[in-house]
């Protein structure tokens, strides 16, 4: 099932989602729901906050970022890609900050260099309940760290440099207020 994406400016975005008991939700069908509303938006990422629940959850598909890549130029951190994590926690982050343009689908038409480690290791459950703990690099981490700010109540645009920011204000407010051009089912907080 397609669902409404969380527009900017809605208070669940900035709260601090609660980790999930193991039976108290059925984690296997929320994240089919997820993957079905992320594709449906062209997204590689996506967190249980922005459909409006705040638990800590999140889906991540990276590998339509090598689609229609030479061969010599396709990012090996998104092969094979897609997981879904399960109350997750960053338990190290490594490796030099490198810039990337990114963007939110609760955040439409805007986008912003952010700078992120390199390297993660990461634990988290997955829709089994299986303990998982992994290292990630490259693009694949920082999927993965934008999707957990989200859980943390983070959005990319706080690290953007202040100067940018006020730039972006009036767009955001628009955001806030249902003015978008999203292509996508989208739920704003009025």
């Amino acid at each position: 099932m397609i669902l409404p994406i969380i527009a900017y400016g809605d208070p669940v975005l900035r709260k601090r989602a609660k980790d999930i008991e193991p039976g108290s939700i059925d984690v296997k069908t929320l994240s089919e729901n997820m993957f079905e509303t992320m594709y449906a938006a062209s997204g590689v990422g996506l967190a249980a906050p922005q459909i409006g629940q705040s638990i800590r959850m999140f889906v991540v598909d990276g590998q339509p970022l090598n689609e229609d890549e030479p061969e010599e130029d396709v990012d090996q951190s998104v092969v094979d890609f897609k997981k879904v994590f399960i109350n997750p926690e960053i338990i190290e982050e490594a490796g030099e900050d490198w810039g990337f343009e990114e963007g939110c689908l609760s955040i439409p038409g805007i986008r912003g260099e952010v700078f992120r480690p390199e390297i993660i290791v990461i634990r988290y459950f997955d829709t089994d309940w299986n303990e998982h703990e992994e290292e990630f690099d490259g693009m694949a981490a920082r999927i993965i760290q934008h999707e957990y700010d989200h859980l943390e109540g983070k959005l990319f645009t706080d690290y953007l440099p202040t100067i940018r920011r006020q730039l972006i204000k009036k767009k955001l407010a628009d955001i806030t207020k249902g003015r978008t051009d999203a292509e996508y089912k989208m739920k704003f907080s009025r």
